[in-house]
Order: structure tokens, then C-alpha cells, then sequence
């Protein structure tokens, strides 16, 4: 098996969109994050906390994209909502154009 950062990225990003392990995820960085057990101790002055940094700021990408897509989705649905009463409303009023190139 080969090992890279991009296939732990992928299965990390997996494990956060899937709802079931969603909020185990969220929780096990955030133990890994505040622990002092690292893959690199912390007590190293700088590469101790590159590990941390590099998970926190995966944690905060993903579940930040999470959101928006989540607020997008629900405001798409209040939007399709209005649309649809405003398009039994307003039956009739729609103009066919057709466009012509002016040079």
C-alpha cells in the first residue's frame, strides 16, 4: 500500500462527510490536537507543533466547507420554495426574446 499525504487527506475528508463518524472525528482531532501524545512530541519547539497545526487547520477547512455547503443547501431549498409560489403566481407574464448581434 502506498502511503502519501494525499490518501490520509482523502480518508480523513471521507470520514468528516460521512454523518455517522462525523462528530467522532471532530473529536478525536481535537483530543489529538490538545494532547501532549504526538506522532512529534510537542516538546520539540517547532516540529512538535507542525503535526498539530497541519490536523487543526484540515479540521477547520473541512468542517467550515461542511457548513457552507450545508447553509447553501438549506438556503437553495427556502429559495426553490419562493420561486415555485412565485412562479404559480405569476403565470402569463413570461416575454420571448430573441437576441440579435449588433456590429
Amino acid at each position: 500500500m502506498k502511503f502519501s499525504i494525499q490518501s490520509v487527506y482523502a480518508w480523513y475528508r471521507n470520514l468528516l462527510q460521512n454523518p455517522k463518524y462525523r462528530w467522532w472525528v471532530i473529536l478525536g482531532t481535537l483530543v489529538y490536537i490538545l494532547s501532549p501524545i504526538d506522532i512529534v512530541p510537542d516538546i520539540i519547539p517547532i516540529v512538535g507543533e507542525i503535526d498539530d497545526v497541519f490536523l487543526l487547520t484540515l479540521l477547520v477547512t473541512e468542517v467550515s466547507g461542511l457548513v457552507i455547503e450545508g447553509w447553501k443547501a438549506r438556503k437553495g431549498v427556502d429559495m426553490q420554495a419562493d420561486n415555485t409560489s412565485k412562479d404559480s403566481t405569476s403565470t402569463g407574464n413570461t416575454i420571448d426574446v430573441d437576441a440579435v448581434s449588433v456590429k
